[in-house]
């Protein structure tokens, strides 16, 4: 809806389309309760958000050059659904993809776009995005505002480049759409390890991407593989009453064929030409996990050296921590803390309670109960989404009965 509306009423309304579509949100919240829901809710909503927006700009000069595109919205009947656009050698027929390279136009610094592409189009929380980036929340909240200021001072048309620039703005796309989906994946807040919602959006995002002329390229066919293999594990990553379950546990035959089927042949595609991406690598460690028949067939050998060519790409420390996970898998758990003890910056994951999480799985199966149990408590303090902390609670209790000598359930 914010993406549309800006489309309509010219970028520099952006925050306008923000605060109307937030109105809207909090009348519905006050009316729908006593009058009911609306048979087509998304419609009642998008109307409310273009009334509000309409009654401002009406006031505003700007509002005669908007008069025929305003017309053919309202003509529209405030139709949830963007408008058809038919696809042509330089658009994408999306409105928020199309604001994606909005958002990641070269004025803002390359850092802030995927913040803003994020809070704008994606629904993201300040909160959300700040762990995203292993970063503050008021470092992220700058970003956004100095985001917002660079368009406005650059008076950045909301339309999509072509050519040389349009390729430009590609990496910050993809890094979107990636962060999106794995706040999906796994969510970083709420009662719901799974936000299905947004694993499929930005699955529909990426293949919309590529079958742009300027995405149609192999990374973003890399990403969409590594989205589509992922995803296909979502079935069987809880149990019946949503507690979490490692991968080691999970029913693999609850895994979804078609979608690993869909991304082993993106992942097929991704391979013409003759350049590798951070994509294709991920792409390759979910390839080799979702092919394995079980656990302990799975190659870790191949995921170590996948690992170890992803660190020449992004050497941060959750990547590092993710290999020290296959290190432990190949060489055993007194291997893999060695490797998270040698991980640079690691205390930018101070925070991260996969950090500790990680180190109490290791300590667990070099039988150091209470090291263990020290590090699931530090995870349990800190991990954020209900189904993760029962699991860790769990895991935790176990660590503390057979320290005490007590069997555990």
């Amino acid at each position: 809806m914010v993406a549309t509306l800006t489309r309509i009423f010219g970028i520099e309304h952006l925050n306008l389309a923000e605060d109307v579509v937030q109105e809207a949100l909090g009348r519905a919240l006050q009316t729908w309760p006593y009058r009911g829901i609306p048979e087509n809710p998304s419609a009642w909503i998008m109307r409310a958000s273009r009334n509000l927006a309409l009654d401002v700009i009406r006031r505003e000069k700007v509002f005669r050059g908007k008069e025929a595109e305003i017309a053919r919205l309202i003509e529209a009947g405030g139709s949830s659904a963007p408008q058809a656009v038919s696809f042509s050698e330089n658009e994408i027929a999306d409105d928020r993809l199309r604001m994606m390279f909005v958002c990641c136009h070269p004025v803002i610094p390359p850092e802030a776009q995927v913040a803003l592409a994020l809070k704008t189009l994606c629904g993201f929380s300040v909160t959300e995005i700040s762990r995203a980036f292993l970063t503050t929340e008021a470092a992220i909240a700058k970003r956004v505002t100095r985001a917002k200021q660079k368009i406005q001072e650059a008076h950045v048309p909301f339309e999509i480049p072509v050519g040389d620039e349009l390729a430009r703005r590609l990496e910050s796309v993809l890094q979107s759409l990636y962060l999106l989906f794995n706040e999906g994946y796994k969510a970083s807040g709420g009662d719901k390890l799974v936000r299905e919602e947004l694993c499929h959006e930005a699955i529909r995002l990426t293949e919309l991407l590529a079958q742009h002329r300027a995405g149609n390229q192999p990374k973003t066919h890399a990403l969409l593989a590594l989205m589509l293999l992922n995803a296909a594990r979502t079935p069987a990553r809880e149990d019946d009453q949503g507690n979490l379950l490692r991968l080691e546990e999970q029913d693999r035959t609850r895994w979804d064929q078609t979608m690993i089927a869909r991304g082993m042949s993106r992942l097929r595609e991704s391979a013409a030409g003759g350049q590798i991406s951070e994509y294709h690598l991920q792409a390759g460690i979910a390839a080799c996990h979702a092919t394995a028949v079980d656990y302990q067939s799975t190659d870790w050998a191949r995921i170590l050296s996948l690992y170890d060519r992803l660190m020449e790409f992004d050497d941060s420390p959750v990547v590092a921590l993710n290999r020290a996970v296959a290190v432990a898998n190949v060489d055993g758990p007194d291997a893999g803390l060695k490797a998270v003890r040698a991980i640079r910056d690691r205390e930018k994951l101070a925070s991260y309670y996969l950090f500790y999480s990680v180190i109490g799985e290791l300590e667990m199966r070099l039988n150091n109960r209470e090291a263990a149990a020290e590090q699931f408590r530090k995870a349990f303090e800190l991990a954020e989404t209900k189904s993760e902390r029962a699991f860790l609670l769990k895991r935790l209790q176990e660590c503390e009965q057979i320290s005490e000598g007590r069997p555990t359930a």
